[in-house]
């Protein structure tokens, strides 16, 4: 068994500077194996620690996080130097003839992310539904309330008030999804229009200070399209401010996102 393994933190362009790169896992230094066009990002690991009980540990958070930590640091350090593509945490090698021929194999692939990402950064947004908010202004978003609440302010008597506001307490439960799926999904439109590609990722469960998300998106901005994209999520805050919905905005990011098939483990 080799005496060390090396950890691959991304790929970056061959020109790239190691300028006051953070420390990187179990705090090594951040050093690149270079081939052609394109280099490695990696750190020299003990074989001991790693090898034998690495698939073991990847589900002690108490081990992982800081490894996780020091992983993040470094592509957060690189990826606002310039293109990074990221690999997956713990992509370990056995010789530094494995990562080259790893980056001679994917030459091609790696060349082509890095040209695409060198054209802008990862952001990410996100949109909640804040219910207590939406329901006094639901008619605002759909005909079907609003025509409600009309008949509502219009009865004839207590009773018939009575019956229609039911129908209408009703009538909002089943608008309540069907608006913010709408505003979402144009959301997302409109910020995609604005991005060189786009993603969304699962939604995340309700929570009772955040409300309950509608939207979870990445996306991927030219660096002269940034200011557009930011007076997107502006305007979308501003329409929306106490009416019902909240948007994270977060950012910029290594491109996570956007390199998903790259993947690599101990070899």
């Amino acid at each position: 068994m080799a005496d060390r393994l090396y950890y691959v933190y991304g790929i970056v362009p061959a020109a790239a500077r190691l300028d006051a790169a953070p420390a990187g896992v179990d705090g090594s230094a951040v050093g690149t194996i270079v081939h052609g066009d394109v280099a490695a990002l990696t750190a020299a690991l003990d074989a001991d620690e790693y090898e034998p009980t690495v698939n073991d540990r990847v589900t002690d958070v108490a081990w992982l996080a800081p490894r996780a930590q020091a992983h993040d640091a470094v592509l957060t350090w690189a990826s606002d130097g310039g293109p990074v593509v990221p690999l997956p945490i713990l992509s370990l090698f056995r010789s530094e003839q494995a990562v080259r021929s790893m980056l001679e194999a994917r030459r091609e692939e790696l060349n082509g992310l890095l040209e695409r990402l060198g054209r802008g950064r990862e952001y990410g947004v996100r949109i909640f539904r804040i219910d207590d908010e939406l329901r006094p202004v639901l008619g605002t978003f759909s005909p079907t309330i609003a025509a409600l609440e009309l008949e509502v302010a219009g009865a004839a008597s207590p009773g018939q008030a009575y019956l229609l506001s039911r129908k209408l307490d009703a009538a909002r439960k089943d608008e309540l999804p069907r608006v913010a799926a709408m505003v979402a999904a144009s959301a997302f439109r409109e910020l995609a229009s604005r991005s060189i590609d786009a993603t969304q990722d699962r939604l995340p469960g309700t929570n009772t200070e955040t409300g309950t998300a509608i939207l979870n998106a990445a996306f991927l901005v030219e660096h002269d399209r940034i200011d557009d994209f930011r007076e997107t999520v502006t305007s979308f805050v501003r329409d929306h401010h106490r009416r019902g919905f909240r948007i994270d905005f977060t950012g910029p990011w290594p491109p996570y996102h956007f390199t998903r098939g790259v993947a690599a483990n101990v070899r």
